[in-house]
Parts: structure tokens; sequence; C-alpha cells
């Protein structure tokens, strides 16, 4: 596959101490982006910029597109790196994962589950299965609306994230494939059209970042229980937690053409506030002239991968090839650059963004709260989605995305 001119200063960079000038015109934009993350972080736990190692979603989310890295390049380098830097310093002997509590009841703490199927298929450990069935636990006694749907955190009341939904619903559905538990199917389902039901605008087809069903906390529209505005990378988690969980749900499932519909809906909704001359994505969807508005990588990124997942697994048809191809495209153009020590940079990523809790009167909701959180480079929350997403291009070459 070749690679842009761009990016031939970063491939020497990185590799010419270790491959050949053969190897370098081979290499490609997923294992720049590791070996990237590899120089810039020694232990993989500090891609979430920790001072100490910890269970975390972030770390999870980068292991994980590391896991499928070491798949697609026949390479162990990048698996490795994740169990001797991050599980294996999480999780002892007895399947015990430091630091983690459950009764916090943290739908976070679930997401670094998934990178567990993999290494107990592979080393048959049972301390990685033991930890698989401590979060399949929380998730068995996670608080819940009263309508079904999870509690974001125990700190958050009766309410429904959008970036809870990523974090706790694929590995729900993986577990269910994995250890034949096909009920469990209703209840993610049916936890994903509550969420249509509840946080989904009728007018731009877009989501809204939480919803409360007490309708009580200080952020909520009383009337609807509702946030105010639709946050990129927010809407960014439920399009990834959608399309994930209908790479394990059944065909035959009862809501298999809802919640697939749903994902189809949202597709073409997302296509409709893709800005047009960048290719990517606004902070704030829905309002790309307004004053401090700004292009924003973590949920650019989610999108593509989205899109490409979509095509990939079928959902989506090769219309959707075009918008793909820009957002993809869009995204090296605009956030990648060439670090001073060679790596590759992704910039302008939004570190963090919530809602509350009660008595935190900041994280309000308001177009003014998302744009005045803080932006830095080479957020895991970009750098794992992005490797998933290379990975997609570089196994499908049909769809020209490094042309």
């Amino acid at each position: 596959m070749r690679i842009k001119t761009v990016f031939i200063s970063v491939a020497v960079a990185l590799f010419v101490q270790c491959l050949s000038a053969q190897q370098q015109a081979k290499s490609n934009y997923s294992t720049l982006i590791a070996e990237s993350v590899i120089k810039n972080n020694p232990q993989v736990w500090t891609t979430d910029f920790q001072k100490t190692p910890k269970w975390g979603y972030v770390e999870g989310l980068v292991c994980l597109s590391l896991q499928q890295l070491s798949e697609h390049s026949r390479n162990d380098k990048y698996s490795n790196y994740v169990k001797e830097t991050y599980t294996d310093l999480l999780i002892d002997a007895a399947g015990t994962i430091k630091g983690y509590n459950m009764e916090t009841f943290r739908l976070d703490d679930i997401n670094s589950g998934k990178i567990l199927f993999a290494l107990y298929k592979k080393t048959k450990q049972e301390r990685y299965l033991k930890a698989i069935e401590t979060l399949r636990d929380q998730l068995k006694k996670q608080p819940r609306v009263a309508e079904g749907g999870f509690w974001h955190k125990k700190v958050y009341p009766n309410q429904m994230w959008l970036d809870g939904l990523y974090m706790g619903l694929p590995f729900y559905a993986q577990y269910a494939a994995v250890f034949k538990d096909p009920s469990a199917f209703d209840d993610i389902t049916n936890q994903l059209l509550l969420a249509q039901k509840h946080l989904k605008d009728p007018k731009t087809g877009l989501y809204y970042h939480g919803w409360d069903a007490s309708k009580s906390v200080y952020w909520a529209n009383p009337e609807t229980g509702l946030s105010k505005n639709f946050w990129g990378r927010g809407v960014g988690w439920l399009y990834m937690a959608l399309i994930d969980v209908l790479e394990y749900l059944p065909h035959d499932h009862k809501n298999y053409a809802k919640v697939a519909l749903m994902f189809q809906d949202l597709s073409k909704d997302l296509i409709r506030v893709q800005d047009k001359d960048s290719g990517v994505w606004f902070q704030v969807l829905d309002y790309p002239k307004r004053e401090g508005n700004y292009l924003e990588s973590t949920g650019s990124i989610m999108f593509a991968y989205g899109l490409c997942k979509g095509m990939e697994l079928g959902v989506l048809d090769a219309s959707y090839l075009k918008p793909a191809r820009s957002a993809y495209k869009g995204i090296f153009k605009n956030f990648v650059k060439e670090a001073k020590n060679g790596t590759l940079e992704i910039t302008s990523c939004c570190a963090g963004a919530g809602l509350g809790p009660a008595d935190n009167l900041v994280r309000n909701g308001t177009y003014e709260y998302y744009i005045s959180e803080a932006v830095r480079s080479n957020d895991g929350k970009a750098i794992g989605p992005l490797i998933m997403t290379c990975i997609m291009a570089e196994n499908n070459p049909k769809w020209g995305m490094n042309n």
C-alpha cells in the first residue's frame, strides 16, 4: 500500500534504524500510529496522561486497537505491549483488578474488559476469566432507571449518558456471544432502543448527551430530562456502541433490524452535519458557524470508524463510501501531523466533557461549556478509534482510503 508523500518523512524517522527501504514502503498508518504510541508511552497506561497505573476506559480503548493491530499485522509486539504494560500490572494472579471498586458502579470500568477476551482465549489463564466475570457481575447489579437502562455511575442517579452505552454494552454483547447467553441480547438491545426513545432529537436525528429520568438534576430540561446540546464525541460513543453491538448481535434476533435501522438513520444524520470543506465534524455538531466552535478530532474519528465498520459488516451500503473516504482523508489532513520527535501527533482532541454531578455546576451541558473544555494532542480517545479505522481501511484497499 502506498503512503502519502507527506508521511514518508515520518516513516523514516520512526523506522530508519530498524527497517529496510523495502519494509518502509510497506509501512501503513495503523503501524505508524502504534509505533508513535509506544515511543511516547513506554507504559501503555500513560496514554490517559495518568501518573500511576489505573483500570480505565481510555487505556482499554487504546489496548483494544493494539490487540487488533497485532492480529492485522501478525505481529505480537503490540498485544505483548498491552499485556506487559497494562493488564498484567493491574490484574493479579487471583484475577483481582487493582483499584477497581464495583460499588461505584462506573460503566467506564467495564470498557477495558473487552481486551480480556482475547487474552483469555490465547493464554487460558483463569485470572482473565475471573476479571471478566467480575465485570459481568457489575452489570448484573448495575442500578437502572425505571425503564431498564443502566445508570451511568452511582454518582449520576437515574441518568443515562451516551458515553455509558459504549462503556457497557459492547462488552455485554461480546460476553453474551462468547459465553452463550442469548437472553442478554434482549437487555442490550432494549437499552439502545430506550436511548433512541428518550435521547434522540426528532428534528435533527442527533442525540443529546444525557437524559435524567427523574428530570431533577440542574442541567436537565425539567419537561424532558434532556441535556442541552449535541456533543460530537458523545454521539461518537453511541455510534461506536451501535455498530460494535451489531457485530455480535445475531441477525435473527427480534431487535436486530431495529438496532441496524437506528445505526443507519444516525449515519444519514451525521453525514448531513459533516463539514463539507474539511470532511470532519465540529465539537458541537449543529453549530458549525457559531463563535468558538472548532473541528474536533475524537468525535470525527469515531464517526469515520462507524462508517467504515458499518460498511465492513454490511450494515451500510456502498453509498457511504464517499463520506467515509472524505472523513478519513480529512482526519489526516486536519488533525495528524509530524511531531518534533518524529512521531505522529493527533491534534484537536477534546480532553473530556460530562454533565454534573449535582454539586458541579460547571459541567452544565451548555454550548459555552463544551467549547471551553481543554483541548490536547494524542488523547487515547483519538488514538484507539483511529488505529482501528486505519486497520479497516488497510483491510479494504478497494475503498481507496489511502490513495
